[in-house]
């Protein structure tokens, strides 16, 4: 479906050099994109073909989001925590609930109403300690949080490994990533999609390649990682577009001026497309 890119668009390597490239963001008021280069333990920023550390030593940062005033609100594998950018520097948010702290927050969205929600799998205990630090469970689960007023609760805890999340642009819908595969090759990956007044939830779509972060247009396509790819779904599940890239995709984000440019952070290296599309967040 041609229509979705625009006229001409092609596939630009915009900066190689991160070990994983994860948890892209466009950040409207200073014109940049921010995004984690996890392994390395930094955070970088895009700024017209100039690329800096925004954060060193930064606990091996994960997927971001902006709140409803604009300011990046992140995962923390080091932290096991939710963080909010806070003049330039991160703050823990919440790192824990009633079962105990947090495995290791991945990716993060925030609602209309200020609710933060996030997905906890446990990648950045592994024992490698490749993105995070090595450690254990507190809770015997892998789930889907809402924090709000000072409370973090589990909505979701149907998953495995809980990854990439984002709302349908009214809301009613939730789609969450399952990555598990990475660690239990018998568990099939999926996107699930729960109906957030019931919360019954049913598998939206089986990717050939394994779907990470994703985020969600303002007609309903999701725009997922898929392996060495970026697929675009309609609302009812129907693949539109497969996008090539070179190597695994991490995460993607919508920015650029106009909000139609797809950053798309991959293992070592930052692309970008030019779409017709543009982000409901």
């Amino acid at each position: 479906m041609s229509g979705l890119l625009a006229e001409g668009a092609s596939l630009e390597k915009l900066w190689t050099g991160t070990a994983w490239g994860e948890g892209p963001v466009w950040l409207p008021a200073e014109g940049v994109l921010v995004w984690s280069d996890i392994p390395h333990s930094r955070v970088l920023q895009y700024d017209a073909g100039t690329v800096t550390v925004r954060h060193a030593d930064a606990e091996y940062a994960n997927g971001r989001t902006l709140d409803r005033d604009g300011a990046i609100v992140q995962c923390s594998h080091g932290r096991r925590a939710i963080e909010r950018e806070v003049d330039g520097m991160p703050v823990v948010v919440v790192d824990r609930w009633a079962g105990g702290r947090f495995n290791s927050p991945n990716d993060v969205v925030v609602a209309r109403d200020g609710a933060i929600w996030f997905t906890d799998p446990p990648y950045g205990l592994h024992e490698s300690g490749a993105e995070g630090h090595p450690g254990s469970q507190d809770y015997d689960g892998c789930y889907v949080f809402r924090y709000a007023d000072g409370v973090a609760e589990p909505v979701i805890t149907d998953m495995v490994h809980p990854n990439g999340l984002a709302f349908s642009p009214d809301e009613s819908l939730l789609y969450v990533a399952d990555t598990a595969w990475f660690w239990q090759p018998e568990v099939t990956p999926v996107i699930r999609v729960y109906d957030t007044t019931t919360w019954q939830g049913r598998v939206f779509a089986t990717p050939s390649g394994v779907a990470d972060g994703f985020r969600v247009d303002t007609l309903g396509r999701v725009w997922t990682s898929c392996g060495e790819s970026v697929r675009v779904y309609s609302p009812e599940g129907e693949v539109l577009l497969d996008i090539p890239v070179p190597e695994r995709v991490g995460n993607l984000c919508f920015g650029g001026p106009d909000g139609h440019d797809l950053y798309i952070a991959a293992g070592t290296s930052l692309y970008r497309v030019a779409t017709t599309a543009t982000d409901a967040a």
